[in-house]
């Protein structure tokens, strides 16, 4: 099955309207977006609610309506993405527009796809889509999650213990990971897709850890084997490191994320994921 994976558009009309012309072009069975979809309110004036539903949602719906062939969606938000605006992508969900995934675990023909929004602590303020990692560790730089802002409340109690790591546990239950592809927005901690511009950076003297991915998802990779997971978030590992995926054993892991002007597209097919190609357009 032909795919398209991109992530972290952050709103960008021109990204989204170059995606939308090579989906109705090549006809893929599936879109993978993985997270940081929409604008940054402080950095446009937009009514929110109708940038995902005027703009988003009826594209791809039209997309639908007008391609002989069924194309999923397969969707997550990402970190700068506020919370409070999920609802409208569980209620396309319902209404079959898109696959909502976060936190889920849905069939598609002989496949599994599960998606995970959480990333470990940032240095941002906004704390919708943060947890820790494997514990209440906190990287210099960094910003606890019980501290921060939030659009939607959560209990104390799920800021102070949920970590990543007891999120996988519980959503690969009973899912045969030879035929299940996580849609993640966090990266793996130190590999090629998590690589930082923060070279020399210090806080209080201490420096910062240049890799900031998940050591949860890394764990569970080499440990779970799934046929392929994505990931988004530091826009800028593929300029430092060259790379935009790799292989940790039988799993093969692309990063989608880009921090130039172009729209980066990653193009794989299941039946042959070693053919995967990269664009940026």
């Amino acid at each position: 099955m032909n795919c398209i994976f991109i992530s972290d558009l952050h709103g960008n009309t021109k990204k989204y309207e170059k995606l939308f012309q090579i989906i109705l072009k090549e006809q893929p069975d599936a879109v993978f977006l993985g997270g940081d979809l929409l604008p940054l309110i402080s950095e446009k004036n937009i009514e929110m609610e109708e940038y995902i539903n005027s703009f988003i949602f009826k594209n791809i719906k039209d997309i639908k309506e007008n391609i002989n062939k069924k194309i999923r969606f397969f969707v997550i938000l990402g970190n700068d993405d506020p919370r409070i605006y999920e609802k409208l992508f569980i209620e396309s969900y319902k209404e079959k527009i898109i696959d909502y995934v976060h936190n889920k675990k849905v069939k598609w023909n002989d496949f599994f796809v599960i998606g995970c929004s959480y990333v470990p602590p940032t240095p941002f303020r906004l704390k919708d889509w943060e947890r820790y990692d494997v514990s209440r560790h906190v990287d210099v730089g960094a910003i606890s999650p019980e501290e921060g802002v939030r659009t939607v409340e959560i209990s104390d109690d799920e800021k102070r213990y949920s970590t990543i790591k007891e999120d996988l546990e519980n959503l690969s239950k009973n899912a045969p990971m030879d035929k299940t592809i996580f849609l993640f927005h966090s990266p793996p901690y130190k590999s090629f897709l998590d690589r930082a511009e923060l070279d020399g950076e210090k806080v209080d003297h201490a420096p910062i850890d240049v890799h900031v991915g998940s050591i949860a998802i890394k764990r569970f990779i080499k440990k779970n084997k799934p046929f392929l997971t994505l990931h988004g978030h530091i826009h800028e590992s593929t300029r430092l490191t060259g790379k935009w995926k790799q292989k940790f054993g039988k799993t093969t892991s692309f990063n989608a994320a880009h921090d130039g002007p172009e729209l980066s597209v990653i193009r794989f097919n299941t039946d042959n994921i070693e053919d995967a190609s990269r664009e940026l357009i």
